[in-house]
């Protein structure tokens, strides 16, 4: 038998077009309800147990005993096919979380029941509609992902730019370095994010320090390749002028080389943007979200909410950067 690993959700597509024979399945997974499978019994016991817990600080007990109260009423209280049936609404219905979070409760006496008439969910919106209704939380997702994308670039160039400088005064170990730091574009985004978790723990700090990472290259080449390769007339005329070395490089190959650096910063602007979105894999929130949920939940509006905001906001950087690049560029390189 061959095994394939799959989003949950795209098994259920998986097994309804016949690709695949059979899958592992959350028991309380809405689509099994819909499904035309069968859930087997796992009479070997060979998948271990999973049992919703409910998890709080100490702290926030202490504080707000009544929190672990009210929370503890609803231990056992919502059986599979309830579950199931409240999961469908969700997945396949595309109902309010909290209408189906309410009818719950009321389902099991902890809260009133909704007015259903004045209440009724009505047809799936379409996109727009949809994108319109997650306008606020779209603004708060787009604002977390330009301070990582942000946050990483910045230590890019700190890190990048003067070694390419440093670089152009020692030309030998100029490649071996940055074909060193060229590996790192080899590593897969998610796996590299991944490795920082034991190393930085979840959130916003490691996904900066990998996003930070996939800068450095090319910057570090840009920044080199671009005051090496100074027009040459311009670098003989200063130094013929009794320039030092440095003064060369300051005030000379560094102005001619602005729009080549400028142009390796704009690379490393869109790949930091478009790599964020991998960040809400470890909790570092951004645009990233809604692709990482809409996955789970095989729900396009809820990808496409996120892709295109993130894809829109890649062009707008390099077209700022492109704009920076002008004003930098010496006028007589217009």
């Amino acid at each position: 038998a061959e095994v394939r690993p799959l989003q949950q959700a795209l098994k259920y597509a998986a097994a309804e077009a016949g690709r695949i024979d059979a899958l592992d399945v959350y028991t309380t997974d809405g689509r099994l309800a819909g499904a035309d499978l069968v859930v087997l019994e796992d009479d070997r016991g060979f998948f271990p147990s999973y049992e919703a817990a409910l998890l709080a600080r100490g702290e926030v007990l202490r504080a707000h005993p009544e929190v672990g109260s009210t929370l503890a009423l609803l231990a056992g209280s919502l059986d599979e096919d309830a579950m199931r049936g409240f999961n469908l609404r969700l997945q396949e219905g595309g109902e309010a979380t909290e209408a189906v979070a309410a009818d719950a409760l009321a389902s099991i006496g902890l809260a009133p029941e909704r007015d259903a008439e004045r209440e009724e969910t009505g047809p799936r919106r379409g996109f727009w509609e949809f994108l319109w209704g997650e306008r606020l939380p779209l603004w708060r997702r787009t604002l977390e992902h330009l301070r990582l994308a942000a946050s990483a670039l910045a230590l890019g160039l700190l890190g990048a730019v003067p070694r390419g400088l440093a670089l152009e005064r020692r030309r030998r170990l100029a490649e071996p370095v940055i074909r060193a730091v060229g590996v790192t574009q080899t590593i897969p985004s998610i796996a590299l994010l991944a490795f920082m978790i034991p190393l930085l723990g979840v959130g916003a700090v490691p996904a900066i320090v990998a996003l930070w990472i996939y800068s450095l290259f090319p910057v570090l080449r840009n920044t080199y390749t671009g005051v090496r390769d100074a027009d040459p007339e311009a670098v003989e005329s200063a130094t013929a002028l009794g320039m030092s070395p440095a003064q060369v490089l300051l005030q000379v190959r560094l102005p001619l080389a602005a729009p080549v650096i400028l142009a390796g910063v704009r690379t490393a602007a869109v790949l930091t943007v478009g790599t964020a979105t991998l960040a809400a894999f470890i909790g570092a929130g951004g645009l990233g979200e809604p692709i990482v949920t809409g996955l789970q939940l095989a729900d396009t509006h809820l990808i496409l909410s996120g892709a295109l905001p993130a894809a829109l906001l890649a062009v707008l950087v390099d077209l700022a950067l492109a704009w920076v690049e002008r004003l930098v560029t010496p006028a007589g390189l217009r």
